[in-house]
């Protein structure tokens, strides 16, 4: 009698999945899960250039230096005197404020950046923090290309460069 009822309840259950199965490829489903259709549409936007390359406009009153192999950069504020300056580098704007130096160089740099101005009286130098790179070198105004000295604080502070009555005072003392 337990053999007859256990093949009972086996047949049934048998019989139950037969059923399920059959209604399943009734509807064109099968067994196996899929994903349900998005109840919304998903939308994909091309990428917008103008975005991705943002370029910052070149100051206005600005000095254009030219740089060996080509490179150049715009310069806005007085070296001599103002303790930030603009420079206007591969299309972006950096401002870099002035660093104390005790070789009488102008240094300007920004740690954020990493962009690092240094400028002597014959020429300037460009440099990069991010990769210990010399980004542009014997950059020079129109100015300094017909030979006169870079606009530095230390050639506002030289007394050679200071009025003549002052530089005549100093040598008869």
């Amino acid at each position: 009698m337990k053999k007859l009822l256990i093949a009972a309840v086996i047949g049934t259950l048998s019989s139950t999945l037969m059923l399920a199965a059959t209604d399943a490829a009734a509807q064109g489903t099968s067994t196996t899960a899929k994903k349900p259709a998005p109840k919304h549409r998903i939308i994909k936007r091309k990428a917008n250039p103008a975005k991705e390359a943002k370029v910052d406009p070149i100051p206005a009153g600005s000095e254009h230096w030219s740089c060996a192999e080509g490179a150049q950069f715009d310069l806005k504020g007085d070296m001599a005197r103002d303790q930030i300056v603009t420079v206007h580098w591969a299309n972006k704007n950096y401002n870099l404020p002035r660093q104390v130096t005790t070789t009488g160089a102008d240094r300007f740099h920004d740690a954020a950046t990493g962009l690092d101005l240094v400028v002597i009286p014959t020429k300037a130098m460009l440099f990069s923090d991010k990769d210990s790179s010399r980004l542009a070198d014997e950059c020079k105004t129109v100015a300094m290309q017909q030979g006169a000295m870079a606009p530095t604080q230390a050639q506002a502070l030289n007394p050679a460069n200071r009025a003549p009555a002052a530089a005549s005072g100093a040598a008869g003392q």
